[in-house]
Parts: C-alpha cells; structure tokens; sequence
C-alpha cells in the first residue's frame, strides 16, 4: 500500500535563501531533545541534519531528499536506512555500524557521520552513527503532518515541504511561462 505521503521532500529556493543559517540552528535544537538554552548549559554538541552550502553565487539548504529509490537504504549492509510507513528515509541508528557507505552513495552528500562520547565509570568509548533529515518525524502533528522545524524558522519563507506531482506541476507552469514569454519577445 502506497502512503499518501509518498515522495515529501524539503524544497528551497535559492533565490530567498539569505544564508541566515536559522534552519540548522532549528534542525540542531529540534533533534537534541533540549531547547536551545538548555543545550548551551549542558554543554551539549548539537549538529545539524541539514546544512547551508554555497556554490558560487547560490545560497541554499541542502538536506535529505527522501529519495525514492534511496541508494543509502539500498546500500546500507545493516538494514538501518529503509523507508519508513510515514513516507521518508529512516536511519535506525542503533543500528548503525558507522561504515559510512550511505554517505558515500548519497548523491547529494546529506548523510552526515555524527560522534558521540559515552562515559561510563570505567570507560569510554566513542560512538559514530549516520544521521540525515527525517523530516522532523519525531515532532509529526496529531494529524500526522510534518511539522518541520527548518521550514518554521526560515524568515523569508525559502524552504517548504513539497510532493513530488506538485512540484512537477509548478515546474511545467514556469518553463510554459518561460517559452510564451520568449515567443511573445520573438513576435514583437
């Protein structure tokens, strides 16, 4: 069975992306169990699953696109990356084995390896697991929309949750607005 969810992904537009960096801040704090204050007092790491990359003159988030036929999952030799019924990618990170193979497929870089310190009374270890945008699962409103912290805290409105047929559609309307516009411009 499909879910009516099936192929959501967070889309930015570089044009009202100011690099204001508000979205990893909200993706960091929205993860970490801990308001941004209580992070800071506690002294916890709070790394984003999300980042704002600039290649040349484009500023843009770039995050996880829950692709459909995701090769992390595929890649994956654990089983710890597989689509989840709520229709994204989810990492099991108790599962994670840290071998890092689904950064290397992701043809977007958005799997990111995240450390972890863990003390005990007589030991610690480190522990490295993969990490990557689950769309805000975990903050999922009663009525089971996504409630995603990056799109709230940008200011201009530059990141949305979109379906794919949606963004398909307003694809086609722009490029069919694109070609009237030059043939109007070719006929004057």
């Amino acid at each position: 069975m499909r879910s009516s969810k099936e192929n959501l992904f967070i889309h930015a537009d570089p044009k009202l992306c100011m690099a204001c960096h508000n979205c990893e801040l909200a993706c960091s704090v929205a993860h970490s169990g801990h308001d941004l204050q209580e992070s800071i007092l506690l002294g916890l790491k709070i790394e984003p699953r999300n980042e704002v990359v600039q290649a040349a003159e484009v500023v843009m988030p770039m995050q996880c696109r829950q692709c459909e036929d995701a090769p992390c999952a595929v890649a994956c030799p654990t089983g710890a990356i597989f689509h989840h019924e709520e229709g994204f990618v989810k990492i099991v990170e108790s599962n994670c084995i840290a071998c890092k193979v689904c950064n290397m497929v992701c043809p977007f870089g958005a799997i990111k390896m995240t450390n972890e310190t863990l003390e005990e009374a007589t030991s610690r270890t480190k522990r490295t697991t993969a990490s990557k945008c689950d769309l805000c699962h975990e903050q999922m409103s009663a009525s089971g929309e996504f409630n995603c912290a990056c799109i709230e805290a940008c200011p201009t409105n530059a990141i949305r949750l979109i379906d794919y047929e949606t963004y398909r559609k307003e694809l086609v309307l722009k490029r069919t607005q694109e070609l009237a516009n030059a043939h109007m411009s070719m006929t004057m």
